[in-house]
């Protein structure tokens, strides 16, 4: 029988390789140089890297690619023209971190909310406050989501339970839904705009000078996208005139955001170092069982999930 050479990132290793079917010829690399030599080689490959560029440039070389699997829900960074081009499916990781990003945005209204850094101060400080340095409740306000896939729908789902009435945007109309040509002119009615699109050339710097000026003086923005759907340099004036109450910042441009930026003296900026989706010890068992049973549905000749259009970029 001939096998398909799978070449994947030792990460995942251990929870795969004792599991794989005996179609399966695995190859497994440890650097970009072995990824780059196993490659051109690969039908089906895992080529996930911390540095995009050496992830392209892997992904680049492997011209014998059928499918390409990532824990990423993010493809940007990807060559997605070139995988087009050669008709590779490719698969992310969307919904992967869905559930520890969601409480992560729950966690920042709640942290902004009730001025719960302060409290941490405080208590670093032995200092016993007398009052809550926060007082806005959850309930009975208003949220507006930007982003309605699998992270948006649980951010929806939790943020019900705390009776906050949330707004989504949908191309598809009905109640408490706003068109992409509509959220802009009802910025100013939220308490909460919440950021959980994927980063592609439509949403590039989506929020601006214009929308931030639009939004309460005692609005928060919580960004879990990415940093490029916002002008970070608006959002720095806009935070450092109180332009906005605060900002809750999973993402940044760019990441690492150097120790000179102007964000991170902003005490109305929340920084979170792109940790939502981290914030758990689950991220690849998750992937692990979704590559395995994609890898079931590869060999029957079934469709794998969850697929990218790499046309629209997510």
């Amino acid at each position: 029988m001939t096998k398909t050479v799978t070449v994947l990132s030792g990460l995942i290793r251990p929870l795969v390789e004792s599991r794989l079917p005996d179609w399966v010829e695995p190859r497994f690399f440890q650097s970009k140089e072995e990824a780059m030599a196993l490659a051109p080689h690969a039908e089906i490959g895992w080529f996930d890297m911390y540095d995009k560029k050496d992830m392209a440039a892997v992904i680049t070389a492997a011209t014998n690619l059928k499918w390409l699997n990532s824990i990423y829900a993010g493809v940007d960074g990807m060559p997605l023209d070139l995988l087009k081009k050669r008709g590779t499916v490719v698969t992310n990781g969307a919904g992967i971190n869905a559930i520890t990003i969601a409480e992560y945005v729950v966690m920042g209204m709640l942290t902004v909310a009730k001025g719960y850094r302060e409290v941490v101060r405080a208590q670093e400080r032995r200092e016993w406050l007398t009052d809550s340095p926060g007082k806005v409740e959850l309930f009975g306000s208003k949220a507006l989501l930007l982003g309605y896939g699998a992270i948006g729908k649980l951010v929806e789902e939790r943020l019900k339970g705390f009776a906050v009435e949330v707004t989504v945007v949908r191309r598809t109309p009905g109640e408490h839904i706003l068109s992409p040509d509509q959220w802009r002119a009802r910025l100013g009615d939220f308490d909460w705009v919440i950021l959980a699109v994927p980063a592609t050339p439509e949403t590039d710097g989506m929020i601006g000078a214009a929308e931030l000026a639009a939004m309460k003086p005692t609005a928060t923005l919580i960004n879990i996208a990415r940093g490029s759907v916002v002008d970070q340099d608006a959002l720095v004036a806009a935070l450092d005139a109180r332009q906005i109450a605060s900002a809750f910042l999973d993402v940044t441009t760019p990441e690492p955001l150097p120790v000179d930026d102007p964000l991170w003296s902003l005490d109305n900026a929340h920084i979170t170092m792109h940790l939502s989706g981290r914030a758990q010890d689950r991220m690849f068992v998750r992937s692990a069982e979704r590559f395995l049973d994609n890898l079931d549905r590869w060999h029957k000749g079934e469709a794998v999930e969850p697929r990218v259009d790499l046309t629209l970029g997510y």
